[in-house]
């Protein structure tokens, strides 16, 4: 199937997203802040990202920003899964860049029907 990059400073939200998706069969790359997130996206490639937006260092609204406007990357989706659930919060993540916007504690079912869908636009 697919190969998604996970990019979440939390270990607990990581290992629940990689087994969402490995159920699925989905490949899992994973990184731990915004900056690794952006490095790994650019040499790997991975057909999605699964971004949350509170890390340290680089966040997720910034990691969003330079895959999108980034001519390698851009092509590549991001689904921006976090905590923040303002209307506010979600704006700024579709004008960064990201294709969707999932709140957590995201639902296994709503998560592959999201990336199934950026997948195939």
């Amino acid at each position: 199937m697919a190969r998604i990059l996970i990019v979440d400073d939390s270990p607990t939200e990581m290992y629940k997203l990689t087994q969402m998706l490995e159920n699925h069969g989905h490949q899992v790359l994973k990184a731990d802040n915004g900056g690794d997130g952006v490095a790994l996206a650019r040499q790997e490639k991975p057909d999605a990202v699964l971004m949350d937006i509170v890390m340290p260092g680089m966040n997720g609204f910034q990691a969003t920003r330079q895959l999108s406007k980034d001519a390698e990357t851009s092509a590549i989706p991001v689904i921006i899964v976090t905590t923040k659930d303002q209307e506010t919060d979600k704006v700024w993540g579709q004008r960064q860049g990201a294709r969707s916007y999932l709140t957590k504690p995201v639902d296994e079912q709503t998560l592959i029907r999201v990336l199934n869908g950026v997948l195939q636009a």
